[in-house]
C-alpha cells in the first residue's frame, strides 16, 4: 500500500522510542502492563488515592494542547511542533510501561520513580518553552500551564468522563481481571499480545436500545425547515492507497504526528508538510474534480496476524495498531443545511477536527464517535463496537462541526473557530451556519468471536497507544480546498431546497 516519503520532522521522542518499540511487539504489537501504583499519585495538583496492587493498562496525561488559547499566527508552528514532542513523550513512556511489568511487580514505586516523575519533568520543560514561545511572538501565555504537567497511570476500567454505553445493562466495564483476559503472566490483552481491544469494548447490536446515543456533539444540523437540500461528493474509498500517521492540522511539519495510520479520500498530497499552495495543486480523487478537499479518519483493521505495509513503522506495528487494514465498501461524503435558516459559504482552507482521537483519557467533552450496523440505525453506540448480525455492515457515522466564528480558518487548540450546533439546529455566541459535513463508512467485517471473556480476531479503530484502540476515540478531520465556483454551488443547492452531487 502507498505512503508518502517526504523528508520530514521527526519530534526527538519518537525516534528513542522506536527501539523500545520493536523489544516490546515482538511482532505483534504492543502489550498492557500491570504495575502497583503507589498509595497517592499527584495529578495536575490533585492527589488520588489507588490501593496499592491496583491493575494500571495505560498513562494519563492532561492534554495540554486543549487548553491553549490565542497563540499568535507566528508562533502557531513551534507550539504545534512542541505539543507532537509531548505526544511522542506520552508514547516513548507507555512503552516503558509495557516492558517493565516484572520490575514494577516487585517495587510498587517503580513507576511513579522511573516513569511518571521524569515524564513531568520532560513536558513541564515542554511547557515552559510553548510559554516562552507564546510570549516571545506578542501573546500571553497562561502562566497555569504547569499545572499540567503531571500525569497518572490508570486501569483499564476507567474511562475519564464516563461515556455512553447504550447497552441494556450500563454496567460498563467490569474490573479488568477477567474482561480484558489476563494470561498466566499477568499480561492483559485480548488474547493478540496487542494492547486492546478487549471483550468490554463490544457489544450486541441488539443489546443497543433504539435512540439511546445521548451526546450534544454531533447532532445533525438539517431537518424539516430552513435550507433542506444537500450536496453529495464522491471521492471513493482510497483506491489510490494514500495512507500515513501524519496529522497536517494538529501537527504540521511533523512525522507520525497522529502515532495511527490515517485513511485518505478526495486532495492526494496529505502529509504533515502539505502547504495550502500543494493542496490546491494537487489531483483529487474525487469526481467532481473541483473538490480537492481532504477527507480523513482512522483506519479500521482487524487484528488476524495479517502484515500490512505499516507492520514496522512507527504509526502502525510499532505503536500496537496492527493487522490487515480494512477500507471501507462504501464512503458517503455530503453536506446538508441548517434547519434554521440559510447557510454560508465555507472559506477555502477551513479545517475542523471532530470527536477527540484522545478520549478516552481526556474523556468524551470532545467525543464525536457513533457506531452502528446497517439496518439498526437507529441504534447508534458511542464507547463500543458493535456485533454485527451476518450480513450487516459496520457503520462509522459523524455530523461535523457547522458553526462558524466568521473570520478564522483554524485556531489554536484547532476547534474554537468551529462549533456544534445546539438542539435547535441554531448557532451559538454569533457563529455563522455552514454546510455541515455528514459522513458515512460502511465496512464489510466478519463479527468478532466473544466467548469467556476474550475476543478472537477483533475489529480496532487505529489509536494512541495509550488510548487502547478504544471505540470512544474514533474522529475525522477535513480541510475544504472545494473552489470557490464549486463552493458557491453547494451553499445555492442547499439553501434551495435540492439534492445535488
Amino acid at each position: 500500500m502507498g505512503r508518502n516519503t517526504r523528508k520530514r520532522r521527526t519530534p526527538l521522542a519518537t525516534k528513542i522510542v522506536a527501539g523500545a518499540a520493536a523489544l516490546a511487539i515482538g511482532g505483534g504489537g504492543l502489550v498492557w502492563a500491570n504495575f502497583y501504583a503507589s498509595a497517592h499519585e499527584d495529578h495536575g495538583g490533585h492527589n488520588r488515592t489507588r490501593s496499592a496492587g491496583a491493575q494500571v493498562a495505560t498513562i494519563d496525561c492532561p492534554d495540554v494542547g486543549q487548553k491553549i488559547r490565542d497563540v499568535p499566527d507566528r508562533a502557531r508552528g513551534e507550539v504545534d511542533g512542541e505539543l507532537a514532542t509531548m505526544d511522542s513523550q506520552i508514547t516513548n513512556a507507555y512503552q516503558r510501561l509495557a516492558t517493565t511489568r516484572r520490575a514494577q511487580a516487585g517495587d510498587s514505586q517503580f513507576v511513579q520513580n522511573t516513569i511518571l516523575g521524569p515524564l513531568k519533568d520532560r513536558r513541564k520543560a515542554i511547557i515552559d518553552r510553548i510559554q516562552l514561545e507564546i510570549n516571545r511572538a506578542g501573546g500571553k501565555a497562561d502562566d497555569n500551564l504547569d499545572e499540567l504537567a503531571g500525569c497518572q497511570g490508570r486501569p483499564a476500567d476507567q474511562q475519564n468522563g464516563g461515556g455512553q454505553n447504550g447497552g441494556q445493562d450500563d454496567g460498563g466495564q467490569d474490573d479488568g481481571q477477567n474482561g480484558g483476559g489476563q494470561d498466566q503472566e499477568g499480561n492483559d490483552d485480548n488474547g493478540n499480545g496487542v494492547a486492546g481491544p478487549v471483550a468490554e469494548d463490544f457489544v450486541d447490536i441488539n443489546d443497543v436500545r433504539p435512540n439511546s446515543r445521548d451526546s450534544r456533539n454531533g447532532l445533525a444540523a438539517d431537518g424539516d425547515g430552513g435550507s433542506t437540500g444537500s450536496f453529495t461528493t464522491d471521492c471513493g474509498v482510497n483506491e489510490n492507497n494514500l495512507f500515513n500517521s501524519d496529522n497536517l492540522i494538529a501537527a504540521p511539519g511533523v512525522d507520525n504526528g497522529a502515532h495511527h495510520t490515517h485513511d485518505y479520500v478526495g486532495n492526494q498530497d496529505n502529509d504533515a508538510f502539505s502547504s495550502d499552495e500543494d493542496l490546491a495543486n494537487a489531483d483529487t480523487s474525487c469526481q467532481n474534480q473541483g473538490d480537492k478537499s481532504t477527507y480523513y479518519w482512522p483506519v479500521l483493521r482487524l487484528q488476524d496476524g495479517t502484515q500490512e505495509f505499516d507492520a514496522n513503522d512507527q504509526g502502525g506495528g510499532a505503536e500496537g495498531n496492527i493487522g490487515k487494514i480494512l477500507k471501507p465498501a462504501e464512503a458517503q461524503i455530503r453536506f446538508v443545511g441548517s434547519r434554521q435558516g440559510d447557510v454560508v459559504a465555507m472559506p477555502k482552507f477551513l479545517r475542523v477536527i471532530t470527536g477527540d482521537a484522545k478520549s478516552f483519557t481526556n474523556g468524551d467533552a470532545n467525543a464525536n464517535s457513533s457506531w452502528s450496523c446497517s439496518g439498526f440505525e437507529d441504534r447508534q453506540v458511542t464507547d463500543k463496537y458493535p456485533l454485527c448480525p451476518e450480513g450487516s455492515q459496520v457503520l462509522r457515522t459523524v455530523n461535523f462541526q457547522s458553526c462558524w466564528d466568521g473570520q478564522n480558518i483554524d485556531s489554536a487548540n484547532h476547534r474554537d473557530h468551529m462549533a456544534f450546533v445546539q438542539e435547535d439546529g441554531s448557532c451559538a455566541n454569533g457563529f455563522q451556519a455552514v454546510p455541515q459535513l455528514q459522513i458515512r463508512l460502511a465496512y464489510d467485517i466478519p463479527a468478532p468471536t466473544v466467548e469467556n471473556g476474550q475476543v478472537r480476531n477483533p475489529y480496532a479503530v487505529d489509536s494512541f497507544p495509550e488510548q487502547l484502540h478504544k471505540p470512544i476515540t474514533d474522529h475525522n478531520d477535513f480541510i475544504n480546498v472545494m473552489d470557490e465556483n464549486l463552493m458557491n454551488e453547494v451553499v445555492d443547492c442547499i439553501n434551495r431546497g435540492e439534492d445535488c452531487q
